[in-house]
């Protein structure tokens, strides 16, 4: 819920429903069917968010103990990429928490291949900028982690394709002479 640029969490059960929201100087008071349903301190900076952690699934809340750090590491015990892959993740969102929802993925990519396929699926991610669990996943499954790197990032046209056009080509049209025109 959104109330003087900042973000504060309802409970899970009215996510996108309508609220009344009172701001005061010290608070910000939420309200569901003229019953306060949620109180946040209110902060100052906008964009932030406050967030209760009883106001979280309980799915969610197992990952309210974790911290950008703690994930941080369990990347590292991939590999440098991996662990930069979520540390990357995890500064690409306002606020680090939405991005712990994809390391569960993660995790569960990483017992389901080998260290060396996630380092190398990761580094893919990061080097086109795709930071996101989905990412990781399709560049696993459809093998792009086992590419080389000149054989993803070049394209393979044939000089002689039919729709490249020589010197020749050019030359003509200097000097005057159409190739759209049919002879008859």
């Amino acid at each position: 819920m959104q109330a003087g640029g900042r973000f504060y969490s309802v409970p899970h059960a009215l996510a996108r429903r309508e609220v009344d929201v009172r701001i005061a100087a010290a608070t910000v008071e939420i309200f569901h069917r003229h019953r306060r349903v949620a109180v946040h301190i209110r902060g100052h900076r906008k964009g932030a968010y406050t967030t209760d952690p009883a106001h979280m699934p309980a799915a969610h809340r197992g990952h309210a103990d974790w911290s950008p750090s703690r994930l941080i590491a369990w990347g590292r015990r991939i590999g440098p990429d991996t662990a930069a892959f979520v540390q990357r993740l995890l500064e690409s969102r306002p606020h680090p928490e939405q991005g712990y929802r994809s390391c569960p993925g993660l995790m569960r990519l990483a017992r389901a291949y080998p260290d060396e396929r996630m380092e190398a699926a990761s580094r893919r991610a990061l080097d086109i900028g795709a930071l996101g669990y989905g990412s990781v996943k399709s560049i696993l499954a459809s093998g792009l982690d086992r590419a080389g790197d000149d054989e993803a990032h070049t394209p393979s046209l044939s000089a002689e394709h039919e729709h490249v056009r020589g010197p020749d080509y050019y030359a003509a049209s200097r000097n005057g002479t159409s190739h759209n025109r049919k002879e008859s």
